[in-house]
Parts: structure tokens; sequence; C-alpha cells
């Protein structure tokens, strides 16, 4: 059992994560890859991935096991993680302390590859390959499906947001998961050990993850900044749709590409800046493209502080719910 002790400041300091977190999707997907759980939602995702991955996986997978304790240096809790790049170089700046410390706690657990020995010296070849690996996982593993992920994310943390705007913080606590259990001051969570986090007065943040299952996970670490990664509900049949938009991307052909990835990013608000990491491309490029969507009528924008929040109107969200619709029904 997990339990997460709230002081009444931490009850005003919980927060949602704006989107994936590019190393815990790695981290908790490469643990999924060697279970057999969860077969509807990763079965067809196992069988497609696993003839992709002979050297990022023969890599990841000691460090991540399935079950049991995984190093939290892996999924940083500070530092810049906007993107993949700066994610890996904030993990590959880890100190060798502390490298050491948790690839020993790791080691005492289970037998461990001799390379992790120069890892856990702070080798800067053996470092060098790990990030690597995380880059090739990435692309071949997660890239071809990032889409759905993002999606999925997205529809999660507009239902986390409604939750808080309906019932307040205790609400959106509990609609986490079935094991998740709310004891006023004390989150109780379903977990492999028995755990204490108390978070006096820093706040919790809670990370939607794609391949997070079955249940909520945090940092061994009670002194790192707090995080909570929760699963989240999964598109029906997500590995054949993601695979299939390139050839049936209906919404694309009509606004183009781009466009069509701008108003999905604006259906649970972004600002300029977040659309321009994920769509790639420049901050005029972001404008040019609004300004098209917000000439249709599929997108408004707010401006607060020198800031611009782009946000899908009715006419753009019933667009995407027509695409979900045609997606995903039966024709």
């Amino acid at each position: 059992m997990l339990r997460i002790h709230f002081t009444p400041e931490d009850m005003v300091r919980v927060r949602v994560a704006r989107g994936p977190d590019f190393l815990w999707e790695i981290a908790n997907s490469v643990q999924t890859l060697q279970r057999s759980d969860g077969q509807r939602e990763f079965g067809e995702w196992r069988r497609w991935v696993r003839p992709r991955l002979p050297e990022s996986r023969r890599l990841l997978s000691p460090l991540l096991p399935a079950f049991g304790y995984s190093p939290d240096f892996l999924t940083p809790a500070s530092g810049d993680r906007s993107t993949l790049p700066a994610a890996v170089d904030t993990l590959l700046a880890t100190g060798r302390p502390r490298l050491q410390a948790e690839l020993g706690r790791l080691g005492r657990s289970r037998r461990l590859p001799g390379w992790t020995r120069a890892l856990a010296e702070g080798d800067r070849g053996t470092l060098g390959r790990l990030g690597e690996a995380l880059h090739s996982y990435q692309a071949q593993a997660l890239v071809p499906h990032w889409h759905q992920v993002r999606a999925d994310i997205d529809a999660d943390r507009a239902r986390r947001m409604q939750s808080l705007m309906d019932g307040g913080t205790e609400e959106l606590l509990l609609g986490l998961g079935p094991g998740v259990r709310w004891r006023p001051p004390v989150l109780e969570v379903a977990y492999p050990v028995h755990q204490h986090l108390h978070l006096r007065g820093r706040g919790l943040l809670l990370q939607p993850s794609f391949f997070c299952w079955p249940a909520p996970t945090t940092l061994a670490d009670a002194e790192l900044p707090p995080v909570l990664v929760h699963p989240i509900r999964h598109t029906p049949d997500w590995v054949t749709s993601s695979a299939g938009l390139p050839d049936h991307d209906g919404l694309g052909q009509l606004l183009g590409r781009t466009r069509a990835a701008l108003l999905r990013a604006t259906r649970t608000g972004c600002s300029t800046v977040e659309a321009a990491r994920l769509l790639q491309v420049t901050h005029p490029a972001v404008s040019q493209h609004a300004n098209v969507l917000r000439a249709a009528g599929l997108i408004t924008t707010v401006r607060t502080a020198g800031r611009a929040c782009h946000v899908a109107t009715a006419e753009g969200r019933a667009l995407l719910a027509a695409e979900h619709r045609r997606r995903h029904e039966p024709m």
C-alpha cells in the first residue's frame, strides 16, 4: 500500500501534467513489454513491437524490470523534460553518487549485466549508449503511436479538470482508479510494497501515463519532487487505429496535416509554445495555422499576460468528435 500524506497546503497544490512525460512512457512501456497482463490494452502492441527492438530492449530491460524496484534517475522529476532530447540530457547529467546508490539498490534484488558497473561509475561512453538506446526505443516503439498516446492523455486531462471543477481536489483524487481511496488526509493507493510519501506542502503532480499498468506508481525516493503516475483509459484497438492514421487521416487531408494536428492539440487548450513543441514547427508557423483555424471558426485564442492559449470552439470539437467516430465506430 502506498500512503500519500497531505497537509492543507498540499490540497491546493495538486497539479495535472500538461501531457505525456517522455521518460515515464519509455519506462512504463519497457516494463509493460516484459509482462503478459493487460492483453486487451497492450497485447497487440507487444506483438507489433517485440521484433523491432533487438538492441534498445536489451539495454533497457535490465534497468526496468517488469516488477519491483527501478532506479528513479531513469525518470527525472526535475530539470528540462519538455522534449525527449532535453529529458535524456537531464537523465544523463545524473551524478555518480546517485547512479551508484540506485543501481546498487537494483543490483541487490536482481543480477545485472556487467556493463551496469561502468554506468554506476558515470562512464561517459556507457551513458552515451544508454542515451542512444532511449532515443532508439522511442523512435521504434512509441513514435508510430505517439499521436494516440497524446490524444488519450489529453482526454484524461480533460476528465481530470472536469472532476476538479465539479467536486474539487477530493473528487480529482478519487477519480484515479478503483485501487485508490481517500481517507483524509491520506490518499491510499494499491501498491506492491508498503511506502509512505509525506508531501509536506510540496504538492503533488498527477502524471497520466499511457503505458502505466495496472496501478499508479511513484518514485522510490520520497525526497524527490512528489509525483503520482497513473493509468488512463485507452481508445479501443488503438494499435490498429494509430498505425493506420497516416493512410486514413481524413481530417489531415481536409485541413492539412499540421493544421489538423494543431486542432487536435487545442481540444484541451495549448499555448503557441506548447503547440510548436508538439508539432515540431516554429512559433510563427503555429500562429499562421492558428489564424486559419480561427478564421474558420474552429478555434479561439485567449491572451493573458502576453501568453496566447488556443482552444477549440464548439465547431472545432464537433469536427474532432466526428473524426473520432469515423475512426473508431463500425461503418
